[in-house]
Formats: C-alpha cells, sequence, structure tokens
C-alpha cells in the first residue's frame, strides 16, 4: 500500500509539472485571517459550493462532508453532527464534558461541539480545512475545521423562495432576500422549515414518525458603513430543532419496537457583532458573539416495550444541557505602510477570549435521583502570524498561538474537579509560486485541551486525562494539468502524542442488563497519515467533472483500554482507508441540466471500544433540473440504488432478551434509504 501511495503521488505530480497554461477557477476561502484564493492556500481544503449542496439537497453538514477527502461523521442522533477529519474526531456525547477536536464555525459563531445547529440555508458555500488549524482556532481545531459561510448583505445575493416536497412525508420552505436599505445600510434575511416523518416504523406505537425531522431556522444580518473606514456588522440566528431519535431495533432493520421513542432538539439564540475599522496601523477587526442552547437528547436504552420478553427491562436516558458561550476576539491585519523588514513582511496579531458555562441534568431510570452538573472552560489566548515574501517566488509564513486554558467541573456525586495548561501551536510553511502552480511544504502543530472522566465508578488514577498534540507535515501543489484539468494534492504525515482515545467500560448489573460507563485514557502515539488530491475536468464545453480522492493510514500504538487489555497497535475508529467523490454536471440543452453525485467511503471501525466494522458504501444522488428565466424545477433521486449504509454502530454487548442478553452481537442505526423529491425555486 505505502509503494501505491508513494507511485500515485510521483504520477500525479508530475502531471502538474507538464501542465498546459490554463487560467486558474478562483475560488475565495474566507476562513483565514485574510481571504484568499483557494489555490494559493497553504493547506489541504476543500470548498462545497451551493450548487453541489442544492444538487445534494444538503438539509445539514452530514449531506455534504462525504465530498471532501478524508472527512467522515456518526451520528447517534438524529443528524450526523460528530466530525471527523483525517481519522480524529469524537463519535458521541453523553454525560462526560469533552472538548471537540474539529471546529465548527457558522459564520463568527463557535458551533464546535453543537454541530446539530448546522443547518445549510442560504448558504453561499461550506469550507473544510484538513489538519490542524491552531494558530486561528486553537484548541478544538486538532484535526481540521468546518466553516459554513452565509450570504451577506452588499453581496448582491439575489433573494430566493424554494418549496421541496419529496416522500416519507418531507418537505422544506426556504426564503431568503437582503438588499440596501440606505446606501450605507443592508440587510439580509432568511428563514428556513425541514420536515419529515424519517425511514423509520415503530411497530408497537403503530407510528412511522418516531424518527422524524422537524426543524426551523432563521437568520438576519445588517451591515452598516459607519464612514469610509469603519464598518458595523451585527447578525442575529435562531434554531428551533425538535428531531426525535428512534433508530436502533433488535434485528438491525427499520422497524423498531420502543414504548419511549427518544429525541433530539435544540433552542438556539445567538448573535454577532463585528466591527472592523481602517487606519494607518491597518485593519483592526472585533468580533464579539454570545451563544445560548438548550438541549435535550434522550433515548429508549431497552429498544422495547414492557411485556416484550419475561426477561425484558424498561429503561430511559435522557439528557438535558444548558449551555451559554460567549466570545471575543480583536485582531490587527497589517496594511502596506506597516509590513515590516523593507516591506517584505505582512503581519496578523491578536487576542482571544471565550468563556462557556454548560449546565447538565441527567434523567435516567437506574438513578435514584437526577444526576447535575456544570462544566466552565475558559480559553485566553494570544496569535500572531507573518507571511515573507524571502525571493519573488518564494514565501515563508510562520504562525504561532499561545493559549490558556482551564475548566472547573462540579457534580452532584461529589466530583469537583479543576485544571489550567498552557498550550502552544502553529505552523511553518514554505510556498513556492510558479506562473501556474502552488507548492508548498508546512509543519503544524495542533491541540485539544485535557479533561475528566467523570463517572464516581472510574478510578482516581484515570480520573483526569492529558492535553493532547498533533504534529502535521504536509506539502501540496495546486494547479493547472492540462488546459482542461485543474487539481490540488496533498500529502501528509499526522503524529499525535498523548492521544485521547475514547471507549466505555460494559458492567452487567444485577439484572444482567448492560450498563455502560464512559471513559477517555490517553494513547501513547496516533498516526495519520496518506494523501487527499482534489480534480476539476471541463470534459467538454457542456460537461464538468469535479472528483476527489482520499487515502488514510491512521492507527493508535500503546494503550490500555477501559476493558483493560493492553494494546499494541490498533487502526483508529471511523477512518476508512479510502474516500472518494465525483460530481458531474452535464448540460443537455440551455435549460436542462443532469447532474450526479457519487460518494464512496471505505470499511472502518465505528468505535476504538469494539471490533464491529461499517462495511465499504456507495450511494448516488442525482438531479435533473429545468431553468426557465428565474425559475427552477429539479426533480431528483438521493440514495438512488437504496443502498443500505450506517451511520453509527455498536458491539460487544448484546440487548436483546430473547437471546437472554448472552449473545454479544453488532447494532446499526440506518442511513436514509431512497427518496425521489421535487424542488421548485424562484430567485428575485
Amino acid at each position: 500500500m505505502k509503494n501505491t501511495l508513494i507511485f500515485t503521488t510521483i504520477c500525479l505530480a508530475s502531471n502538474f509539472s507538464f501542465a498546459e497554461e490554463t487560467p486558474l477557477e478562483v475560488i475565495t476561502v474566507t476562513g483565514d485571517f485574510r481571504q484568499a484564493n483557494l489555490d494559493q492556500l497553504n493547506s489541504s481544503a476543500s470548498i462545497i459550493s451551493e450548487q453541489q449542496l442544492n444538487t445534494n439537497q444538503a438539509q445539514h453538514i452530514e449531506d455534504i462532508l462525504n465530498i471532501a477527502p478524508n472527512v467522515n461523521f456518526t451520528a447517534g442522533a438524529s443528524r450526523g453532527r460528530f466530525v471527523q477529519i483525517r481519522g480524529i474526531g469524537e463519535r458521541s456525547q453523553f454525560a462526560e464534558p469533552i472538548n471537540p477536536s474539529v471546529t465548527v464555525m457558522v459564520d463568527e459563531f463557535d458551533f464546535s461541539g453543537l454541530a446539530g445547529a448546522a443547518l445549510l440555508f442560504d448558504t453561499q458555500q461550506v469550507e473544510i480545512f484538513r489538519g490542524p488549524q491552531a494558530t486561528l482556532f486553537g484548541t478544538g481545531a486538532l484535526a481540521g475545521a468546518i466553516k459554513v459561510v452565509s450570504h451577506k448583505p452588499f453581496q448582491n445575493a439575489p433573494g430566493k423562495v424554494e418549496v421541496s416536497a419529496a416522500g416519507k412525508n418531507t418537505y422544506r420552505f426556504e426564503v431568503a432576500h437582503g438588499d440596501k436599505i440606505t446606501e450605507d445600510l443592508a440587510y439580509r434575511a432568511a428563514v428556513v422549515h425541514n420536515r419529515s416523518d424519517g425511514f423509520i416504523t415503530n411497530t408497537y406505537l403503530g407510528r412511522d414518525d418516531t424518527n422524524n425531522i422537524d426543524e426551523s431556522a432563521a437568520r438576519l444580518g445588517i451591515s452598516l458603513d459607519m464612514n469610509a473606514q469603519t464598518n458595523l456588522a451585527v447578525n442575529y440566528r435562531w434554531y428551533d430543532i425538535d428531531n426525535g431519535y428512534d433508530a436502533f431495533s433488535l434485528d438491525n432493520d427499520r422497524f423498531t419496537r420502543s414504548d419511549e421513542p427518544g429525541f433530539d432538539s435544540q433552542l438556539t439564540h445567538a448573535i454577532s457583532a463585528n466591527v472592523s475599522h481602517i487606519n494607518d496601523l491597518g485593519a483592526w477587526q472585533l468580533v464579539v458573539t454570545q451563544a445560548d442552547h438548550d438541549i435535550g437528547y434522550g433515548y429508549d436504552e431497552d429498544w422495547t416495550y414492557p411485556g416484550f420478553h419475561p426477561w425484558g427491562y424498561t429503561s430511559f436516558d435522557a439528557y438535558y444541557r444548558e449551555v451559554s458561550t460567549s466570545t471575543a476576539d480583536l485582531r490587527l491585519v497589517s496594511s502596506e505602510d506597516t509590513r515590516l523588514f523593507d516591506n517584505t513582511t505582512e503581519w496578523v496579531a491578536g487576542i482571544y477570549y471565550k468563556t462557556s458555562e454548560q449546565l447538565l441534568r441527567r434523567q435516567y431510570t437506574y438513578l435514584e435521583t437526577d444526576f447535575t452538573s456544570t462544566y466552565e472552560p475558559d480559553n485566553t489566548a494570544l496569535y500572531v502570524r507573518t507571511d515573507t515574501a524571502l525571493w519573488t517566488n518564494l514565501n515563508l509564513q510562520i504562525g504561532i498561538r499561545a493559549e490558556q486554558y482551564e475548566f472547573d467541573y462540579l457534580d452532584s456525586d461529589g466530583g469537583m474537579y479543576t485544571k489550567d495548561t498552557s498550550m502552544v501551536g502553529g505552523k511553518l510553511a514554505l510556498e513556492y509560486i510558479t506562473d501556474q502552480h502552488f507548492w508548498y511544504a508546512s509543519v503544524s502543530r495542533g491541540f485539544k485541551g485535557p479533561g475528566v472522566n467523570s463517572d464516581q465508578e472510574i478510578s482516581d488514577t484515570n480520573r483526569f486525562y492529558d492535553e493532547e498534540y498533533n504534529w502535521n507535515y504536509e506539502i501540496g501543489v495546486k494547479g493547472p494539468i492540462t488546459s482542461d484539468m485543474t487539481g490540488r494534492l496533498a500529502v501528509f504525515h499526522m503524529r499525535r502524542k498523548s492521544t485521547q482515545v475514547s471507549g466505555y467500560e460494559l458492567k452487567i448489573r444485577e439484572d444482567n442488563t448492560p450498563a455502560f460507563i464512559d471513559f477517555i485514557n490517553n494513547a501513547d502515539i496516533g498516526t495519520n497519515e496518506g494523501l487527499e488530491a482534489e480534480l476539476n475536468w471541463y470534459v467538454l464545453s457542456n460537461w464538468q467533472i469535479q472528483a476527489s480522492l482520499g487515502y488514510l493510514n491512521a492507527s493508535f500504538e500503546r494503550y490500555q483500554p477501559a476493558e483493560g487489555a493492553f494494546i499494541l497497535k490498533r487502526r483508529q475508529a471511523q477512518s476508512p482507508r479510502f474516500t472518494g467523490n465525483v460530481f458531474s454536471e452535464l448540460a443537455v440543452s440551455d435549460n436542462v441540466y443532469w447532474r450526479v453525485n457519487v460518494d464512496y467511503k471505505d470499511e472502518f471501525f465505528f468505535s476504538d471500544g469494539h471490533d464491529e466494522v461499517s462495511p465499504t458504501t456507495t450511494l448516488v444522488n442525482t438531479e435533473l433540473a429545468f431553468v426557465w428565466n428565474n425559475w427552477q424545477t429539479k426533480v431528483w433521486l438521493k440514495n438512488a440504488f437504496d443502498k443500505r449504509y450506517y451511520v453509527r454502530g455498536f458491539g460487544g454487548f448484546s440487548n436483546d432478551p430473547r437471546e437472554f442478553y448472552e449473545t454479544p452481537k453488532p447494532y446499526y442505526q440506518l442511513g436514509d434509504g431512497r427518496q425521489l423529491g421535487v424542488t421548485v425555486s424562484y430567485q428575485f
């Protein structure tokens, strides 16, 4: 496999070097200190355009993550809201406080760990950055970052009204509009509602909507040019998510027997203010945000009903969180007059602060009283980045971020813990620019804060786990391959230190039913290496193909999971060796377009704590679009071949009373089946 990887890398790099002259497609990246061209960014990144979002009928980021190489997700909820990049990322969250490995930004809002709110509406593009992004995002971007970028005031984005209808009682309504109020004042507003009964039938209750989707969201953005040098942008977001969660059955099919179907809800109010000002020193920017979330998550633990079997038990587990988060980010970006070292060095300097309060109430059948906890993490960071022109075609980028991370934790079981840690990360990158190609080599270091295992049955020696560091070594090239083809290629090797490994300890209660204790500890070494390639090919004047390929070899070495067996080496969970995507758009005529999107994902472990594997999966989405003036009608088909695939899996235990809880076997949460729909939209 290593020889294949080396050969593929050499061949792709050779093709780059013999490219003919062709203008590069300019794709603007916003998730950086300065807006930049994607093909002049010294990182492996994917930009999912509005067109691709529409082709996938994307309602949530889970619908488009497979487009990007080496990106995966897991559900265990109504949405796939736990993201992994290059094999790194969380798979669930229950009672324990966790620190995310992937930063999720929605415009200025940090929704890391809250990706259920990453609904897509009035979206300009989605940006996916692979590899540590410590300089910009700090802790939380150990593996990478995702940014959802909305249409802004003053952008001249058209207004839109869109209605979709499909099987399973599915419909969607979206409206968005923006305009100038005065020459200096503009707004952009949007609202969306998603509704679906889902693909589960609850045979006990006689219902087919217990795993439903019921989501509403709205946003309002206002931009004011206060004077020639100063702009004020205010954004407000509201989410009301009231989804069902009834996904697991004893027979691993779409027919459940739960007498108490679960739920997955979130009510969010978030507001931000962004003040930018230009003076002799450069461009000042201050971004402050405040977000409040009421989150509910619960599930029927036994998956059955009273009387189903003499050995059956009845249990429900529910988690209610109140999360309040405030952030402030002040930075100064140099101007032409304040560049350093004979006008060769641009720079950025800033200070960042984030504080959060997370209140948890757990209501569980096997608890005598409710479990409550308070978790208060605080982050304070200083960061600086310089970009220096060493020679005509050679640039050097140096970024560094020093972050102070601390938390206080208190719970109703008597747990009272505090931790205070200083962490440093950043990036060193060389950029070589030719007439047509952009080459880069970089070393970056990401970090992720320490934490505590809150369950009182955990021993004192395993109470805390340490902060994790991730060293990323990467080379890449971007540019034309032929006159009709451009591409991007990155090869990386990541070395994780004190790798945080998530698992669980299985205990059998006195009534012979299973109980799970979540547990996080540190592995000695984690290695994640591979490549990412993306291609844009104009096959004919009316036919375009975009493709991506990811290869990932990810493993842990030398750690001891909760159940006690020492692990010398193991493949990391949620880390398929190969991922791929092909998007094709064919203009059948001036008014008719046929689009096909194919996702491929190799097999992977569901968890680090058991050996159940998700099989290789290929999913096909397609649509036929008819355009007439400002109207567009699309007939679309998701999962066209009705492929059976999984978005979460468990193993190593039995939850089936018919087997007297004695036969361990896997249990799966199935992804959606085939769905036919129609979307009609009008732009104005």
